[in-house]
């Protein structure tokens, strides 16, 4: 089955009204309707856009992949998502162009990353400001950008988390989390969930739940894994358990405030701290919702429970708001608050700084002071272009109203693609929260069984090919990943939901 896409000028150039209509290939070549058996034409026109990218100029792209292959790190061409790569040239808030000019419609934005938009006007203009003003000193002298985005930060966190640390990265972060819950307990063991992603240093790496992110080698001593309550794919799961638009299609017979998968997960939980770690411990570590994991939910009142018990045993509860924070779920700024629990430390990167390297860490004047027995020095924490990007972030996020648009668009796509979970039997489960949103893909819904990766891939490549960038996620890589910039439109989600139903159905009509 053929493919109709978006022309270089980024419309879909399907015309009608005429006897023998055109339309644009992915390759941007025209050919004759009357050449496909079954042609596409269901497939909407690709949202407008009055951005006009640069031309591109530069080397070519069997050169690019030459050095990729032969200068670039190996692990890049093993991470490259598609059988015939997307080169990117430019991107504009919710758009990216390839070298040919060609437009998509980014649903993944770097990973949950880019926040705001790409290339968002004030964010730009910020940095462009301080890059003419001073790139870089040192914690050793005073400078305001530093201060003044500190103050602006914590004044977005709860009482008593006030205390920053900037970082240059995700997994730099929950590092030095660790770090730190480890120095303040005086114990040593940390607890994560299964399938969880919190970095990929030496360190973080024993936080990571995930086979294909590990390496043979000692790493992360000290970190055990309890069960994932996933309600979908996990043991114990109904029709009530998730705080979500959308929940599983399970059965449930709890009563009205009651949940029973979560007692049985909680039941897990208990059963790790008996056999697997000491009676005192360090921490535990949890994502709101798990980003790398497919947008995993958990019972309502399991990080509420687990904080808890995990307090009892001498342990800081740390919330890590990498792909959670700052408005993505839409109902809270922070993925912590819609659970009802206050974390004893925050670690963050991404959307922080809308795809500029920076993380942090947010904790209590109490931790922190345990932490200061020691020197922690850090060369770019802090960095002032960081911190003017970080601040004009924030600003954005309140002026655009990101926060809403998430909650009302990422609302809407669940609502619709729960209609397309019900029409397809490959589609196993429609999950999240705002923008961070998950499509967990199975062979049949009786069996649940995962689809297989080269189906995923056929999938994942047609949609490409449509005009859309998502992403894939999953211990098993079997479910699709939906994180775009959160200033997408009704619009968007729309022409996505198009794209998506045809892509399964050509799935669908090859089986």
């Amino acid at each position: 089955m053929f493919k109709a896409a978006s022309s270089l000028s980024g419309r879909c150039a399907l015309l009608t009204g005429q006897a023998s209509v055109k339309f644009h290939l992915a390759s941007g070549a025209l050919c004759q309707k009357s050449a496909f058996k079954h042609p596409p034409t269901d497939i909407p026109d690709m949202p407008s856009c009055n951005f006009k990218p640069e031309e591109y100029t530069g080397m070519s792209k069997e050169r690019i992949m030459e050095i990729r292959r032969q200068n670039c790190n190996p692990m890049i061409m093993k991470v490259t998502y598609y059988k015939k790569p997307v080169l990117i040239h430019q991107g504009y808030m919710q758009w990216l162009w390839d070298v040919d000019g060609r437009r998509y419609l980014d649903l993944f934005a770097g990973v949950a990353t880019v926040s705001v938009g790409h290339c968002h006007p004030k964010v730009t203009a910020a940095a462009e400001q301080q890059l003419k003003r001073l790139w870089h000193t040192t914690n050793i002298y005073a400078y305001p950008t530093l201060h003044e985005y500190s103050e602006k930060l914590a004044s977005y966190l709860p009482d008593p988390l006030k205390v920053v640390y900037l970082t240059n990265s995700g997994s730099e972060a929950n590092d030095l989390a660790m770090l730190m819950a480890r120095l303040h307990t005086g114990n040593f063991d940390i607890i994560t969930l299964r399938g969880s992603y919190h970095g990929g240093s030496p360190q973080t790496m024993g936080l990571t739940s995930n086979a294909a992110y590990k390496y043979p080698i000692a790493n992360g001593l000290g970190c055990t894994t309890t069960m994932c309550p996933d309600v979908f794919r996990g043991p114990w799961g109904g029709s009530h358990c998730r705080d979500s638009p959308v929940q599983t299609t399970r059965q449930c017979g709890c009563a009205q405030g009651h949940c029973m998968a979560n007692d049985q997960y909680i039941g897990q939980l208990k059963e790790t701290f008996a056999t697997s770690v000491p009676s005192r411990i360090a921490a535990f570590f949890g994502e709101p919702i798990q980003g790398v994991g497919g947008a995993v939910q958990y019972p309502k009142n399991y990080l509420k429970d687990a904080y808890n018990l995990v307090r009892e045993k001498g342990g800081v509860c740390i919330a890590d708001e990498v792909q959670t924070g700052f408005g993505r779920t839409g109902s809270h700024f922070w993925g912590f608050q819609g659970h009802d629990v206050i974390p004893d430390m925050v670690t963050m990167a991404k959307g922080i700084g809308n795809g500029f390297p920076m993380g942090a860490v947010v904790t209590t004047p109490e931790i922190a002071a345990t932490f200061a027995k020691g020197v922690h020095f850090n060369t770019f924490g802090g960095n002032p272009v960081a911190c003017a990007v970080g601040s004009s972030v924030l600003d954005v996020i309140k002026e655009d109203g990101t926060q809403q648009i998430s909650l009302d668009v990422g609302t809407y796509l669940m609502t619709e693609l729960a209609k397309l979970r019900d029409k397809y039997e490959i589609i196993g489960d429609v999950r999240g929260k705002g923008l961070q949103i998950g499509v967990e893909m199975v062979k049949d819904k009786a069996s649940r069984d995962t689809l297989p990766p080269e189906a995923m891939s056929e999938i994942f490549e047609d949609i490409k090919d449509m005009g859309i960038l998502i992403g894939k996620g999953g211990v098993y890589g079997q479910i699709f990943r939906i994180q775009p910039p959160m200033c997408i439109t009704m619009e968007d989600a729309d022409f996505f939901l198009a794209i998506f139903d045809k892509a399964i159905h050509n799935y669908m009509e090859r089986r």
